[in-house]
């Protein structure tokens, strides 16, 4: 793996602090390795930490303080690198999200939040609560398209997406947000900017049966996943994990339609959905 980069402290908390750790560990004459064996994690998730890639959270914190002599700066200052506008199951994944240089994802219920379109993802958010006031949902919502802008690179980054095509059926929002949200995936797959096939039905069992994946590479961390149920998620670092999940979504791969056959069948299903043929 290439060297860490210098960070340019004043360009968020993050950074800042993640500048300021790798000076410290430096000072003390440690590797992330054994920087990471003193708080009982991994050296790539010290990496991490001064990549900026990762939050630090006020429990780590507080050990780097001790450990690193600090006198409390990491605990000080972790609030201010923990601020979000996203729900706190997701945070850390959103912002690790906006700086990856490749994610490749499986949806088997929902097109994820970086292919949706406001009038698709209003209907996720009011799915998952329906007592939530309105403008709750409208921030939400607003959150999400946030995410989107990331695409507004003509090329990072890369994002490939296997879709199940029960998530093409389900019919969320009504027809007419359908018809909208797989024309968006169809204009972004004629542009060239994503990587977009669908799982079929025909394929039937398949290697992630179990649940929707997500993996995100750096360019000078480590990869990351992140596993995400009912309003709880998990960021893991484990290279083990990482590895393994990477040739399930190789297989996925290998199981779903071309990408030809992808956009065949998604403008097909939206000109299904437009004449009220969806079964």
């Amino acid at each position: 793996m290439a060297g860490p980069k210098d960070l340019d402290p004043s360009s968020s908390p993050r950074a800042l602090l993640g500048a300021e750790l790798r000076h410290a560990r430096e000072r003390k004459g440690l590797s992330q390795e054994q920087l990471g064996q003193r708080l009982f994690v991994s050296g790539s998730f010290i990496g991490q930490l001064e990549a900026g890639t990762r939050r630090m959270q006020p429990e780590y914190a507080e050990l780097l303080d001790e450990v690193l002599e600090m006198g409390g700066f990491f605990a000080r200052n972790c609030k201010a690198a923990a601020r979000s506008k996203y729900e706190e199951h997701f945070a850390e994944a959103a912002e690790v999200e906006a700086q990856a240089t490749a994610i490749r994802q499986y949806s088997p219920l929902l097109i994820p939040g970086l292919l949706q379109t406001p009038a698709y993802a209003r209907a996720v958010n009011r799915a998952y609560d329906p007592t939530t006031p309105e403008e709750t949902v409208e921030e939400w919502t607003e959150g999400r398209m946030a995410r989107t802008r990331l695409l507004d690179h003509p090329t990072k980054p890369l994002l490939w997406t296997v879709l199940d095509e029960a998530a093409l059926h389900r019919e969320t929002g009504g027809r007419t947000v359908m018809v909208e949200a797989l024309h968006h995936i169809a204009g972004l797959t004629r542009r060239n900017r994503v990587i977009v096939q669908v799982l079929p039905f025909s394929a039937g069992a398949h290697a992630a049966m179990q649940g929707a994946l997500k993996l995100m590479e750096f360019e000078d961390a480590p990869p990351l996943v992140f596993f995400e149920g009912v309003r709880n998620g998990r960021l893991e670092d484990d290279p083990a994990t990482a590895t393994h999940l990477r040739f399930t979504f190789d297989l996925l791969v290998a199981s779903a339609l071309s990408r030809e056959k992808s956009l065949a069948l998604i403008e097909a299903l939206a000109q299904d959905y437009t004449h009220e043929e969806h079964p």
